[in-house]
């Protein structure tokens, strides 16, 4: 059986064309985009191309996939108009993943915008509660860590803790994104580094609760608070902290995901997943 490895595909010239590239690629699972993730108002999918997509999935050799929500939503603003803004959007997300029939959406939790972080995640926990009515079935929400940058939450791994305290587990968990770590101040890098992560994140929230990783290098330092991500094994994880993640028989069937820099085509995935593959035949 081969590994549960792919990369966050285009879907430029339209949604179904994301599978061609995912199967050069070599990918075996897929992360989209389901609209533009820099605008308010996504583009509707229509039930043609929802139809397209279902189908040219059936047809590929591609299993799983999810979708990243627009990079606009903050659930956790103070500001009410924003808040309300980011809930219509994150529910249009909703119903697109529903007609596409995918796993499920990658949220970041939001920045408190000088609320405070507690105020933040309440107001993330509330909109999560408020919009678990509109998840379809047998869908996940899965939670980002994220680098910790200005007053964006979900950098301690006690926030993430805070937001699925609760909530059921098989609607919603984590996506695990090892540059966000990293930057948050995680050490990754070595074998001691990567156990004392994990053994703190098992600690807080659960292992159990990762259903998808986005493996990517970092380019700035461990706790630089910086979000930029690098080819495996060019950066401050480097292969040994990704080795001891490809080897990790605890998360060996969660789904992997790259987003790291882009070439003219497919060949920086391909490079990327080759390098994830052989770490994961090496020994420690």
């Amino acid at each position: 059986m081969s590994l549960p490895l792919g990369a966050h595909m285009s879907i430029a010239g339209g949604l179904d064309q994301a599978f061609q590239r995912g199967e050069k690629a070599g990918c075996s699972v897929m992360q989209i985009f389901t609209a533009n993730a820099s605008r308010w108002q996504g583009k509707q999918v229509t039930a043609e191309a929802a139809a397209r997509f279902r189908a040219r999935w059936q047809e590929s050799s591609i299993g799983p996939v999810y979708s990243h929500d627009s990079y606009l939503i903050n659930l956790a603003s103070p500001d009410l108009k924003l808040r309300e803004k980011s809930k219509r959007a994150f529910r249009q997300e909703l119903q697109r993943c529903r007609l596409l029939n995918l796993d499920g959406v990658v949220m970041h939790p939001g920045a408190h915008r000088g609320s405070g972080e507690q105020a933040g995640l309440q107001q993330v926990r509330a909109a999560l509660e408020e919009l678990l009515p509109d998840c379809p079935a047998d869908f996940m929400v899965l939670v980002e860590n994220t680098a910790a940058q200005g007053s964006c939450l979900g950098g301690p791994f006690k926030h993430l803790a805070a937001l699925l305290e609760g909530l059921p587990a098989d609607r919603f968990g984590i996506c695990f994104d090892t540059c966000h770590a990293c930057a948050a101040g995680y050490p990754l890098a070595t074998p001691e580094g990567y156990a004392a992560t994990m053994a703190e994140f098992d600690s807080l929230v659960g292992l159990n609760r990762i259903q998808l990783i986005h493996v990517n290098d970092s380019k700035q330092t461990c706790g630089s608070q910086v979000d930029r991500h690098a080819h495996i094994g060019a950066g401050s994880i480097g292969l040994e902290g990704f080795r001891c993640l490809m080897q990790d028989q605890r998360l060996a069937g969660v789904p992997k995901i790259l987003e790291t820099p882009k070439g003219a085509d497919e060949a920086m995935d391909m490079m990327n997943l080759a390098i994830l593959r052989q770490l994961a035949k090496e020994t420690l």
